[in-house]
C-alpha cells in the first residue's frame, strides 16, 4: 500500500497445488482461489493493496468437523508469502484444497513469526520515512492487518479474506487560533510522545497487545498535508498526563500534555488549536472515534 487511489482494489489470488507439506497434495490441480480485500474496499479515496505488497497466509485443516488449532508450524500451509503484482496475487508456495474443511488466516505486512500467539513486533518510530525499493514506508510498515475465513470447502467457491486494521490510527488536524497569523509552514514536524511502540501479535485472532515490558518512546508522525499529520499507535491506555503531542514549526515547539486511550481498529481524530504563543495550545476531539477504514 503505497499511495492514495480512487477505488480500493479487490484482487483474486489463484494458488496452484504444490504444497510440499503434505504428500497427498502432490499432483492435484484443485487450487485455492482467494479473494483479498483491503479494509477500504468499500470506500473511495482510500489506500488499498498495491504492486509489491506481500501478505502472509496460514491454512489449517479440520479433523472431521473440528478445526485444528493454528500452530507455528505443521499446518496445512505455513506462512506462505503471497505477493501482489498490481493485477493478481502470486504465492511463492502453492496450496491445495483438502478433502476436509479448512481455515485460512492472512496478515500484513509479511514477517517471520517466532511465536503464533506472542510474536514480538513494533510500530516504526519514524513513520514519516518514505518507501524504498527494499522497504515499506515507516507508516505502512506499522499498519498490521489481519483476516480469517473459516470452515472452507472447495464447493464453497472463492475464499474471501477481508482484512482489518488491528492497531490504532491517530490523525492530528491543526487549527489556527485567534491570534495565529499566516499559514502553517511546509517545513514542520509532529511527534507523539510516551506511547509504547512494542507489542505482541496473536496470529490466531489478530490481537495486537502492548508489550508489558515495553518502554515508552517518541513516534514521528507522517505529514498528509500542511495542517494534517497521522501515525499508527499500538492500542494502549496512557493514564497519566505526560508530554503527548509536540508540533514544531519555525523553530518553535508547541507541546501538549494529556492522557489518552488508543482503541484497536479505531481512528482517533484530534484537532489542535495553535496560537502564536507557544505556551497556548488547545486540544479538542474533532469528530467521533471512527472505525478505521
Amino acid at each position: 500500500m503505497k499511495k492514495y487511489i480512487t477505488w480500493a482494489t479487490v484482487a483474486i489470488l489463484a494458488i496452484g497445488c504444490d504444497n510440499s507439506n503434505f504428500d497427498n497434495n502432490e499432483g492435484k490441480d484443485d487450487a485455492l482461489r482467494i479473494e483479498v480485500l483491503h479494509p477500504a474496499a468499500t470506500r473511495a479515496t482510500a489506500t488499498s493493496f498495491e504492486n509489491g505488497d506481500k501478505i502472509g497466509l496460514y491454512v489449517t485443516e479440520y479433523n472431521g468437523e473440528f478445526p485444528t488449532p493454528l500452530q507455528i508450524s505443521g499446518n496445512w500451509a505455513n506462512n506462505v508469502a503471497v505477493i501482489y503484482d498490481g493485477t493478481e496475487w502470486n504465492a511463492v508456495k502453492k496450496v491445495c484444497w483438502s478433502e476436509n474443511k479448512l481455515d485460512a488466516y492472512g496478515y500484513y505486512p509479511y514477517m517471520t513469526p517466532q511465536s503464533i500467539d506472542e510474536h514480538l513486533w513494533s510500530v516504526q518510530l519514524d513513520q514519516s520515512s518514505p518507501e524504498t525499493a527494499e522497504a515499506l514506508s515507516g507508516y505502512e510498515a506499522s499498519d498490521f492487518m489481519w483476516a480469517k475465513a473459516t470452515a472452507l470447502s472447495q464447493d464453497g467457491g472463492d475464499v474471501q479474506l477481508q482484512f482489518k486494521h488491528q492497531c490504532s490510527k491517530l490523525v492530528i488536524k491543526l487549527v489556527k487560533g485567534k491570534d495565529f497569523s499566516g499559514v502553517f509552514p511546509t517545513e514542520s514536524e509532529l511527534y507523539i510522545h510516551n506511547t509504547v511502540p512494542t507489542a505482541t501479535i496473536d496470529f490466531v485472532n489478530g490481537a495486537v497487545t502492548k508489550y508489558v515490558y515495553g518502554e515508552p518512546a517518541t513516534i514521528k508522525a507522517r505529514r498528509v498535508s500542511d495542517d494534517t499529520f497521522e501515525a499508527i499507535i499500538v492500542p494502549q491506555r496512557v493514564e497519566t498526563f505526560l508530554p503527548f503531542i509536540e508540533y514544531i514549526a519555525n523553530g518553535v515547539s508547541y507541546l501538549l500534555e494529556d492522557a489518552f486511550v488508543f482503541k484497536p481498529g479505531k481512528q482517533h481524530t484530534l484537532q489542535l488549536t495553535i496560537n502564536s504563543n507557544s505556551d497556548q495550545i488547545e486540544v479538542e476531539v474533532g469528530g467521533t472515534v471512527d472505525g478505521w477504514q
